[in-house]
C-alpha cells in the first residue's frame, strides 16, 4: 500500500531515497560533523550516523544564517542530505534550502512527520505539489 503525506508546497526538486527519522531538533552548525557527513552532537538522537544522500525526517530547524549558509557549504562539497522534511522550519533555514537547491517540506497535514515515518523507508518528496510518498517495498 502507498501512503501519501500533505504538506505545505516546498523548496527543491523532487527526490527519491531512504529515509533518516528522529524525534530531534535539527541545526546543520551545532549537530553535523560537516566533513565526514555525520551527525556528531554526543546529544543528538542521530548521532554517528550518516546523513549523506539520505532524506532527513526531524522536528524542527534550529539556529541562525550560519545554518543556512552551511547548507549550501554541504550540497557544494557533496556531503548533504537529498531533502530535509520537518513538522516545522524556520524561515533562516528554507533560504539556506533554496540557496543550496535542497529540497525541503515542512508542515504535515496527517500529523507528526517524525511518527509517521520511520528509519530506511523509502521516500518520494514532490516540493511543488506538497507530496511525500511512502514507496511501498512490494
Amino acid at each position: 500500500m502507498t501512503t501519501r503525506l500533505k504538506c505545505h508546497p516546498g523548496i527543491g526538486s523532487p527526490v527519491t531515497g531512504q529515509a533518516l527519522v528522529a524525534d530531534d531538533n535539527f541545526s546543520a552548525r551545532y549537530d553535523l560533523d560537516r566533513i565526514n557527513g555525520v551527525f556528531s552532537r554526543p546529544q543528538h538522537i542521530l548521532v554517528g550516523q550518516s546523513y549523506v544522500d539520505k532524506i532527513l525526517v526531524l522536528n524542527t530547524a534550529k539556529g541562525g544564517v550560519a545554518s543556512a549558509w552551511m547548507l549550501h557549504e554541504m550540497k557544494s562539497r557533496g556531503v548533504a542530505p537529498k531533502a530535509i522534511l520537518f513538522n516545522t522550519a524556520n524561515t533562516i533555514l528554507a533560504q539556506g534550502a533554496a540557496l543550496a537547491d535542497m529540497t525541503m517540506c515542512d508542515r504535515f497535514v496527517d500529523g507528526d512527520i517524525t511518527r509517521l515515518i520511520q528509519t530506511g523507508d523509502q521516500l518520494h518528496v514532490d516540493p511543488d505539489n506538497g507530496v511525500v510518498t511512502l514507496i511501498d517495498p512490494d
